[in-house]
């Protein structure tokens, strides 16, 4: 069973600069696609970055357009942990921001799929 833990939400001023990280237990993240998620009150869970590569496939990375540009998702296999650097940030990207790792790759719907708690990212002057 992996667990899994998000830390480094907060508070940030608009246009500012925050990364999240998303480390995990119980297993090897490298045999997962690693993604980040989020979602803002009254608002559908949004899919924002992703990589699709694992130890048993290679792949590209994802982006939701909301995002590309903006946030980068990287994994230190070292660490066991998965990052999302969020710069220029925006009001709209106040949510609850989840990881989670997929078994049969980015964004598909498996039992074996692990998910974090979440990390409240609030983006306010």
């Amino acid at each position: 069973q992996v667990q899994l833990v998000e830390s480094g939400g907060g508070l940030v001023q608009p246009g500012g600069s925050l990364r999240v990280s998303c480390t995990a237990s119980g297993g090897s993240l490298d045999h997962y696609a690693p993604g980040w998620l989020r979602q803002a009150p009254g608002k559908e869970r949004e899919q924002l970055a992703c990589l699709s590569s694992s130890s048993r496939r290679d792949g590209p990375t994802h982006y939701a357009d909301s995002v590309k540009g903006r946030f980068t998702i990287s994994r230190d296999s070292v660490k066991n942990t998965v990052y999302l650097e969020m710069s220029s940030l925006k009001p709209e990207d106040t949510a609850v921001y989840y990881c989670a790792t997929f078994f049969l790759g980015c964004w598909s719907d498996y039992p074996g799929n692990f998910w974090g708690q979440g990390t409240q990212v609030t983006i306010s002057s």
